[in-house]
This record gives C-alpha cells, sequence and structure tokens, in this order.
C-alpha cells in the first residue's frame, strides 16, 4: 500500500489547473499548423494564424489562452493500492481548484443555484470530478477546463438500435451544424456511443482527452471517426465560423457496450483551445 498525501493532490491540481490555461498542448499547437497548411480559405487561413499567434502570447507572457478560463473537470485514476492520507481527496482537489485559479488570475466562471439566483461561488468550485478505480498504487489526475461556449452545444440522442452507424454519423454532424460557431471552431468533436444516458456522457468528454487526432485503436470506431470529420468539414463553417474548410481538426469516439433496446449517443464539442493537464502521483 503507496500513501499520497492529501497536500501533495492539492498541490498539483492547483498547478495543473494554471498550465491547463496558460499552455496549449504540442498535439493541438501541431494540428492547427497542418490545419492552416491545408485550409483552402484565406480568411480561414488568417483566422488560424491568429490562433497560433494567441497561443505563443499566452505562453510567452503566462496568461490565460482564453478569457473563460472555464468550469474545471477532473478526470482521476485511483490506483486500488494507493491510500490517500491526511485529509478527504475530492476536497484536496476543491483546494486546489481555489489555489489555482486565484494564484493563477484565472476567470471564476462557476455560479451555485444555477436557475434562479446564480450566485458566483467565487473560488471557481465545485469541480466536476470523475474517478475510476484501476490496477497500480499511482493517482493520475487530469484537469480540463470547460468553456462554456464548447460546453453549451454539447447534445444526446437516444436512436433506434436500426438507425445504425448512418443514424450516428447524421446526428454527430447535425449537432455541429447547429453550433455554428458557437463553440469557436475548428473543434474537437467527442462522441460516446453505447452504454446508458450517463455512460455515453462521459465517453464522449472522455474521448476529449486522447491526443488529437490520433485515431482510435478498434479499425472500426477509426473509420468512424474519418467518415464523421469528412463529412463535418464538408459543411463549410470553418475557423470561427468565417467559412472555410477547416471546422474540426479532429473526432474522438469512444463506444461501450448497450442495451439492445437502445443506441444511446453523446456529442460533447472542445472549442480550439483544447485545454488539459494530467499528472501521475
Amino acid at each position: 500500500m503507496r500513501e499520497i498525501r492529501c497536500e501533495r493532490i492539492t498541490e498539483t491540481v492547483g498547478r495543473l489547473c494554471i498550465e491547463a490555461n496558460y499552455y496549449l498542448g504540442d498535439d493541438v499547437l501541431k494540428i492547427l499548423r497542418q490545419a492552416r497548411e491545408a485550409e483552402v480559405s484565406p480568411v480561414g487561413r488568417e483566422v488560424l494564424d491568429q490562433l497560433l499567434e494567441n497561443a505563443d502570447v499566452a505562453r510567452e507572457e503566462e496568461m490565460p489562452l482564453c478569457q473563460d478560463t472555464g468550469l474545471t473537470v477532473v478526470f482521476m485514476e485511483v490506483g486500488q493500492d494507493a491510500h490517500v492520507v491526511g485529509g478527504d481527496l475530492y476536497e484536496a482537489i476543491q483546494e486546489g481548484v481555489r489555489r489555482g485559479y486565484e494564484e493563477g488570475y484565472l476567470r471564476k466562471s462557476v455560479v451555485d443555484k444555477p436557475y434562479s439566483a446564480r450566485i458566483n461561488t467565487r473560488d471557481n468550485t465545485p469541480a466536476v470530478i470523475h474517478t475510476q478505480i484501476v490496477p497500480g498504487d499511482r493517482l493520475k489526475i487530469t484537469v480540463v477546463p470547460k468553456g462554456g461556449g464548447s460546453e453549451n452545444m454539447s447534445a444526446l440522442a437516444m436512436l433506434k438500435p436500426a438507425d445504425g452507424r448512418q443514424g450516428v454519423v447524421d446526428f454527430v454532424v447535425e449537432t455541429v451544424r447547429k453550433a455554428g460557431a458557437n463553440p469557436c471552431p475548428p473543434t474537437i468533436v467527442g462522441v460516446g456511443v453505447g452504454g446508458t444516458v450517463e455512460k455515453t456522457m462521459w465517453l464522449a468528454k472522455h474521448s476529449l482527452l486522447r491526443e488529437v487526432g490520433q485515431p482510435s485503436p478498434d479499425p472500426e470506431v477509426a473509420e468512424l471517426e474519418r467518415k464523421i470529420l469528412e463529412r463535418v468539414n464538408q459543411l463549410g463553417i470553418g475557423p470561427q465560423g468565417l467559412g472555410g474548410s477547416t471546422t474540426s481538426l479532429a473526432v474522438h469516439v469512444e463506444t461501450h457496450p448497450c442495451h439492445i433496446a437502445s443506441l444511446p449517443v453523446a456529442v460533447n464539442i472542445q472549442c480550439h483551445s483544447a485545454r488539459h493537464k494530467e499528472a501521475v502521483l
């Protein structure tokens, strides 16, 4: 049994909140550059140049990539042989978010009483925490600041099994079409297929943690990703909705077995600032 102290978890989460908001991942920068070279629209190329410049400025000046520094989503993989000591695991994470958003001068965007008073909690807590128990004695923490513009474009459909593959493709493409410029394209489109309502929504968001553009290891799923991306980029929405051939940078699909009477499909769209950072304790 290996011990991990809560204070170390808090310090790590605080640091990841800042790093995720300041430093765009190398995988995202690489695919943005590739998109810039392939983009057919002069306006689209100019927008992509500005996004790359914005990432450079954020990194050099150590400031947020976007004024919307997101609601903090935390994915945890907890080794079954790890023992968290010195406090409450979830509270350690919440304290890390408080510290990170204060020390990093990050906008606090969380409101309590969501359908009435909408009172700002003033420290960007509570974070949304997803936990998996896995083999081993390590704790993997991934911090995902999720902006409102892209999150608002999420969608869920309970398709009929007879709708099949084509039904999945059509639903995802229509979701992106209706989203238009709202999620700040070019986007990464996370898709969950199967499971139950809550499982398929989790799959869609979890898929966004994959290296951008890395295909699924399952050949059938990888082909589905390729087909959806092709259809999405034929929509012509383009960078920032100003037209072009780059509406999305990638489509990531995760699947799970489902009930014989069901075909749940979820879409979680990520803006071009695909922010997430991880650490293993």
